[in-house]
């Protein structure tokens, strides 16, 4: 019987006089320390290897595929050219990882799934994947996911579910659908990891495991080359150590300018910021330690000088009565997976498969077209009352994780966690918004709960800007 091991973070020598240091690494801080010699690309990928394949640790369930030949070339690379004076980016020689769902040149893209199992390997890295790449990022290996990105627990049948980082000998969800990708993160078993957002893929999971996620404007990262739950709300994004960590490799995957000049935004100045904590179901039945949270952390910005408004905001309500049946998701995976159901249904989680068929049928063409409308109303309204402030605050999730005994309890159970731990962040995705999870629990006291620091499309970089200075 495996016997749980505390989550850990990477290890460093910093110095001869400080022989050894734990600590949970930043980019600035790795940049830093690569700069200044004190380690190299190199070291880097050999202690994220090392924790992997620790049969202890969780890295044999937050990993689908190591690439421990490739990534070691690619340290070793990255380490010459820094040696010949070239560095083509902050993340240079940092290792990273990808999410089951990003295609990786040679590589069957098996989205967490058995039934794509015999389908051809890919040509090409997908496009976030290749900018990774060009910046000089190392590629650690393939996080594991929910089959199809198709929920927000975490769990995956048919590969394992790596356990959340808080209270590990309980055996708690680690958040959907990225859940590799958190796990990995929040384990020091890569520097980011590479995920996917359709209502909360990214940020669920950074929520739940005590790390930073951030879901940019549909439009700012290229999807191709990412296995597609809905074509509509799908989005790529980074989890990392912090919200600076998340905006350095925001810029590379949006190719904001040159790698070389990504950088985070300036901290956004507290006393100035006008920030709304909405009046909806949002906030409703909340667990008892995410809404004293919730209120800590609005009465920590207001004592900051932030200027904490309340308002009704009908357009959130109105944004979560779109998913009613299944919204765009379920319709749009139903076409998606339609011929690969017929021939291997038996070979798919039987919760997703349940969801995937269940959006066969429900919408009419004509429902379709009528969703589109009323979800572009709902942006405009949206956008007109989130002029008013430089972000909107929400809990991330409603509920602290649950155990994974609890959601598997019946079909019935997981499907009502799905849609709470869901509830929340798909906002944000119907509004075609922004939005970073950062933590705002007492660490070593309380499981990791988010807070959720959200704004329109196209606000990316001053919502990573008020996110830095909260």
């Amino acid at each position: 019987q495996r016997v749980p091991k505390p989550a850990a973070t990477l290890l460093y020598t910093t110095s001869v006089r400080m022989k050894s240091c734990l600590i949970h690494p930043t980019v600035a801080y790795l940049r830093e320390e690569l700069i200044a010699g004190r380690t190299t690309s190199r070291a880097l990928v050999e202690q994220a290897l090392a924790r992997i394949a620790d049969p202890l640790g969780e890295g044999p369930r937050a990993y689908m595929k190591v690439y421990a030949d490739l990534a070691r070339a690619e340290a070793d690379a990255s380490d010459a050219l820094r040696a010949a004076g070239v560095v083509r980016s902050p993340v240079e020689g940092l290792p990273v990882s990808v999410k089951d769902l990003f295609d990786v040149g040679g590589d069957v893209t098996l989205a967490g799934s058995k039934a794509l199992a015999s389908e051809p390997p890919a040509t090409r890295d997908a496009p976030a994947v290749a900018r990774l790449r060009a910046a000089g990022a190392v590629i650690l290996g393939r996080t594991s996911m929910v089959e199809f990105a198709f929920g927000g627990i975490g769990t995956n049948p048919h590969f394992g579910t790596p356990a959340n980082p808080h209270d590990r000998g309980t055996g708690r969800i680690p958040g959907g659908s990225s859940s590799g990708a958190a796990v990995a993160v929040a384990d020091g078993l890569c520097v980011m990891g590479l995920g996917s957002d359709t209502r909360g893929s990214v940020r669920i999971p950074a929520a739940l495991c005590g790390v930073t996620g951030f879901k940019p404007t549909q439009s700012r990262v290229p999807r191709e080359g990412a296995f597609p739950l809905s074509y509509t709300l799908d989005s790529v994004g980074p989890l990392a150590r912090s919200v600076s960590c998340c905006a350095v490799f925001d810029a590379i995957l949006a190719a904001d300018g040159q790698p070389a000049d990504a950088r985070a935004p300036e901290p956004a100045a507290l006393p100035s910021l006008r920030l709304l904590a909405p009046r909806c179901f949002a906030l409703d039945d909340l667990d008892p330690p995410v809404a004293a949270a919730f209120e800590r952390a609005l009465a920590a910005l207001s004592a900051a000088g932030a200027r904490i408004s309340t308002a009704d905001a009908p357009c959130l309500d109105a944004a979560h009565a779109l998913f009613a049946g299944g919204g765009f998701a379920g319709a749009e995976a139903a076409q998606i997976h339609r011929a690969l159901l017929k021939t291997k249904r038996e070979l798919y989680d039987p919760n997703v498969a349940k969801r995937i068929e269940a959006g066969e049928g429900f919408f009419s063409g004509a429902d379709y077209v009528q969703l589109g409308l009323d979800r572009r109303a709902v942006i405009g309204e949206a956008a007109e009352l989130l002029s008013q402030y430089d972000a909107v605050l929400l809990p991330t999730t409603p509920s602290v994780a649950p155990t994974i005994e609890e959601v598997s309890v019946s079909g019935d159970e997981y499907a009502r966690w799905n849609l709470r731990m869901l509830r929340n962040p798909g906002l944000i995705n119907m509004i075609d918004g922004c939005a970073v999870s950062l933590p705002c629990h007492s660490p070593g006291e309380e499981a990791p709960i988010g807070l959720m620091v959200a704004g329109v499309g196209g606000s990316d970089r001053r919502v990573l800007a008020v996110a830095r200075a909260i």
